[in-house]
């Protein structure tokens, strides 16, 4: 019997071709959404992913003022934050949220779910949300993902 050997191939920089896609997020659940946004993000959809190495591609979301949640998640669901003062807690309700300030509602969903390092703040500069259709990316003729 022949002695096998079992490489593991670390892709190079030159190996990493990231391509844009567009997501439409009107009337779509938003942790469905954020978890497909972070796969491709972290690239887990491609042959060369490596859990050490950002392989994965850009992705602009539109509509994000029309993403919608299940059940009565929509009346108990509350972003809190706290200025590091005594009683300096808020507790933003979504239905505001998504008002005030849709892009960072999709934002929020799509960091809890990458890696909470150096390596998620790199995947997260690759995210673009846009609160309604339009979007300054054309340039790079993305590709429309569908969810």
């Amino acid at each position: 019997m022949r002695n096998r050997v079992t490489r593991t191939i670390t892709p190079r920089e030159d190996d990493i071709h990231r391509a844009w896609w567009v997501v439409d997020a009107a009337g779509k659940p938003l942790g469905r959404l954020a978890s497909e946004v972070a796969r491709i993000l972290r690239g887990k959809h491609k042959a060369i992913y490596t859990p050490h190495l950002d392989t994965g591609d850009h992705v602009i979301v539109i509509n994000s003022s029309r993403v919608r949640l299940t059940g009565r998640k929509a009346e108990q669901k509350t972003y809190f934050r706290h200025s590091g003062y005594m009683g300096g807690d808020k507790h933003i309700p979504f239905a505001t949220m998504l008002e005030r300030f849709p892009e960072r509602v999709i934002e929020l969903a799509v960091r809890g779910m990458l890696p909470k390092n150096k390596l998620g703040r790199q995947m997260r500069r690759k995210l673009r949300v846009y609160p309604d259709a339009a979007h300054p990316h054309q340039g790079q003729s993305p590709k429309p993902l569908e969810i």
